[in-house]
Order: C-alpha cells, then structure tokens, then sequence
C-alpha cells in the first residue's frame, strides 16, 4: 500500500479505463482525487475516453467550486456514464454533456447496480434479477420516451438483457471488469485498513474495493488521517487493507454538506433529533394521509424529497419510535436527515452496506415506503427519474424501494406549478389557484414503477394527492377517496388526461387530515389507520 498524494493518485489512472466512484452526495465522496483527476485532463488531457461507474450521484453545490462528478465535465474525459441518477443543478456542465450525447449514458436502478458488483467481484457471468422487470430498465418494456432527450435512458438496455430461466421472465446484466474504484473512509492504518467511524453511510466501499481488486483493478481510498499499523480493532475495520493499493489523506474531507454531526455516527445520541414542525399546507395533509397507512413496527423507506418529512409528522403525533426507518444508503433506526444528509440518520441502530440491504429490500423485506412521483398514467404506472424536466434525472433506488414492499404510498400534488390551497377549518380543502403542470398523463413518458406488475406481486400502491386517493388496480388507476371541500367533477377529472375511473364507493377522507391541530394518530398493530 502507498500513501500519495491525490495529483499522484490521479496518474494511477489511465485513459480508457473503466472507474468506479465512490460516494453519496457529499458523504463518503472521494473529492480530493475527483478534482485532481479533472486538473490533470484539464492540463494533459488524460486520463481520456473513461467509463465511469456511480451506482449514486456525487456531487454537490458549495459556492462556485464544483463537486463531486462536475470534475469531470470535460468534452473527451469520459465516453460513458453508469449511473442511477443525476442532478442537472449540481452538476449542470456534465450532465449538459450527456444530454447533447457527447458522453453516454446508461441509467440503472442503484439497487441492481449494488448487487450486480457483488457478481462483478465472484466474476460470476452477471446478475440474475426480476427488479425492474416492466419498467424502462426492460428491454422488452423500454421505448423512447416523447421528446428528443429522453432516447438517452434507453442505453440502459446495452447493458441488460430479458431472459426467461425455468419459464420464468428476469432480467440479465452481464459482468464487468473494472480498471479502478475511488472510496473514501476515515481513518487508515499504514496497512491500508480502513474504518468509516465518521461517516453517516459507508457507500458501499467495499464491495467497490473487491470488484475492482478481483478485476486486476487498484483502488484508492480517500482518508481524513492515518494511524499506525495494529490501532485499529478488527470489528472497526471496513474495508481490509489487502483491497486497498494507494491511501490519499484530505483532511479537508467533509462528513456532509451539513455541520458535523455526530449523531449520525453514533458518537454520541442526541435527545431530539432537529425536525422542524410543518405548517398545514398540501404536504403535510399528504403526509397526514400516508401515515395512515403505517403499523407499528413498520419498517419504512422514506424517499428523497416529500416522503423525508414524515418524521415530523411522526414526532407531532407521537409515534416516531412505532416505526422503524431504513433509507437506501444503509442507515436504519433512528430519524432520517431531512436536510443536505439525506441518507443519514439521527441516532441509527445500524449502518450496514448498501448492497445487503438492496438484498433485503428485493426480497420484500419492506413494510412500506412513502416515495414522490413526477407522472403517472392511466395504468397506475408512475414516472420518478425520466425527462419530464428537458433533463435527464434518473429513479436512483425507487425502482428497487418498490419491487417487494407491500404498501408503496406515492405522495405528492394533484397538480404542480403554482398549486395553492387553504384548509378552511374544521378540516376542508379549498383550491385557490390551481398548478399549471399536469401530472397525470394517459401515458407517462417513462416507467419506474410499472402499476399492472405491482397489482399482479399483490402489492398495494396508493397514489395520495391534497385533494384525493387513487389505489392502482387490476383494471387501472382507481379513485377511492376524496377530500371535504372537493368537488370530483370540478377539481379532479378536468386534471386527468384520461377518463377518471371510480370506486363503486368513494370515501371521504377524514377531516383530521386537513385540521391545523394534530390529528391524534396512533399505529395500530392489526390494521394501521387511527
């Protein structure tokens, strides 16, 4: 093992290699060799032509300094992108650069790209999976979504093909040799061995490690600091220095956007994690109504955006230790960081790689999750990640979140753009100015939750707005509830772009849900609800 610096690290890599990057946003992100990768293309021009592997985005805006993958934002440097999600505001150069096809790209649920490294590191031929069967990561299912753009979410059928073993249809996605993995950790000792004592996540560094070791491949980790050799105790250890070729020490490394915390390390263990109170407004009333759905001892996903509320809901109705939280990035237990840490937890129980927990998860080891949307058709299918914005965005882990968990809560507004309501007491929804963007199409542009799929595994998936309930069902998208103060044929249908399809009896939601004051909620463990 080597200590280097990052500009020495940087020359360990070489044109046309095949790089997988490590990192969650701005945790566990290898930055310093990020950035002297970019310098040295900037200077040189090598390393060009490289493949880049991020089973998640890294990157994030800290003033006018890029970040995590805009580093490498430079037309040449890179020929193709395997990813699971992107962020056109955080990384607008690179991201520019995909969408005017000067790199390629192919987007892949986080979830399978997690497990198919396992299968990287037995060189095993690939993974053998049903996640994403029927959405737009299936061959058979995959077609250019409307408008120029989108055709770039379609390269993902390069690398997998539709199978059918013992008469049963999966997916396939054939192993990779892999040149060089970028991680970050801790602390290391003068072996190599490395720990993630600070970290609120651990990004799946190992399994990046192993992949890139089994391939030839060196990998080199990024460090707060170094410790003599045998400081170190064993259980501490999480990635192994036999893995480790080159250690490149960045004090300046950050635990997150956000201040220090030692909360979501289990340093210490804050009294109340800092969740601000919500104001009754549309989120909240969805939020309301979601939690509706949950028993106790429930394990629940909480999804970027809306659904990293709900734990405000919780402490307002006094049920947040009933359930029991897991985001995709390993932590579980505790309260999910509804902030620039999303991923991390207050006080976690556990912090376990990614790629063991996407196992649990595409088992069905979920109880529910509470995700957003951006489009969903007349089929109960939704859209999360495709081009809906004229940018290429990516699911991340919905697709994964939403294969096995027998309650999926898709939350988010009827409309968007311009949306405001009131909530005329005792508990009513008023529509003061409707959203200028539909979001219910006859056809979403782009599967990520294929509806007709999830009623056959019998899952149920409810799609809650402000104003209404749907529940998807055999025979499609199926309103079932309605708010007080709504008027179906007024505030629903003329913002469907297919015919709305009723239960024989719609219910009405309670009125607690639109109330300024708390609803009273428990968990039941029988039937969920009130």
């Amino acid at each position: 093992m080597d200590i280097l610096t990052a500009a020495q690290a940087a020359r360990l890599i070489a044109s046309g290699d095949t790089v997988i990057v490590g990192g969650v946003v701005s945790m566990v992100a290898p930055e310093a060799v990020m950035r002297a990768l970019g310098e040295r293309f900037a200077q040189e021009g090598e390393p060009a032509n490289l493949t880049i592997i991020c089973p998640n985005r890294t990157g994030w805006i800290a003033g006018d300094e890029p970040h995590g993958i805009e580093h490498f934002a430079h037309p040449g440097m890179v020929r193709h992108i395997i990813t699971s999600t992107f962020n056109a505001p955080v990384s607008p150069k690179f991201t520019r650069l995909v969408m005017e096809r000067r790199i390629e790209a192919s987007v892949v649920p986080m979830g399978v790209l997690f497990r198919w490294l396992r299968e990287c590191t037995a060189q095993s031929p690939g993974l053998l999976t049903k996640v994403g069967l029927g959405t737009y990561f299936d061959p058979a299912t995959a077609r250019p979504p409307a408008g120029d753009t989108g055709r770039v979410t379609a390269q993902a059928d390069r690398l997998v093909q539709r199978v059918t073993l013992g008469g049963s249809d999966c997916l396939f996605m054939p192993s990779m040799k892999i040149d060089a993995a970028l991680i970050r950790g801790s602390v290391a000792d003068m072996e190599g061995n490395i720990t993630l004592d600070d970290e609120p996540v651990n990004g799946g560094a190992l399994q990046m490690a192993m992949a890139t070791r089994t391939s030839g491949g060196k990998v080199i980790a990024v460090v707060k600091a170094l410790t003599e050799t045998g400081t170190l105790h064993p259980r501490r250890v999480q990635v192994p220095g036999i893995f480790v070729d080159a250690v490149v020490v960045d004090p300046a490394a950050i635990q997150s956007q956000q201040p220090h915390e030692p909360a979501f390390t289990g340093q210490l263990r804050t009294p109340s994690a800092p969740i601000a109170p919500l104001e009754m407004d549309c989120d909240k009333a969805i939020l309301r109504r979601a939690a509706m759905e949950l028993q106790r001892s429930d394990i629940v996903n909480l999804g970027y955006g809306m659904g990293t509320r709900l734990p405000s809901i919780a402490m307002e109705e006094g049920f947040t230790h009933d359930l029991r939280f897991s985001v995709e990035h390993g932590a579980i237990g505790g309260v999910p960081c509804t902030g620039g840490a999303f991923g991390a937890h207050y006080n976690p129980s556990a912090i376990i790689d990614p790629t063991d927990l996407f196992d649990f998860y595409h088992g069905g080891g979920l109880d529910a999750a509470i995700l957003g949307f951006a489009q969903v058709d007349a089929l109960g299918n939704v859209n999360v990640g495709g081009t809906y914005t004229g940018s290429m965005r990516g699911p991340g882990g919905f697709i994964d979140i939403v294969h096995g968990t027998r309650k999926v809560l898709i939350c988010g507004t009827l409309t968007s753009g311009g949306l405001k309501a009131r909530f005329p007491e005792p508990g009513a929804v008023e529509i003061v100015d409707e959203g200028r963007h539909r979001k219910f199409m006859q056809q979403v542009d782009h599967i990520d939750l294929c509806g007709p799929a999830a009623v056959q595994r019998g899952q149920r998936v409810l799609v809650i707005t402000e104003r209404c309930v749907f529940e998807v069902r055999r025979e499609g998208l199926t309103l079932v509830e309605v708010a007080p103060g709504i008027d179906i044929a007024k505030h629903i249908a003329p913002f469907l772009d297919f015919e709305l399809r009723c239960a024989e009896q719609v219910r009405l939601m309670p009125a607690a849900i639109f109330a300024s004051k708390p609803m009273g909620l428990r968990l039941s463990a029988a039937t969920g609800g009130q």
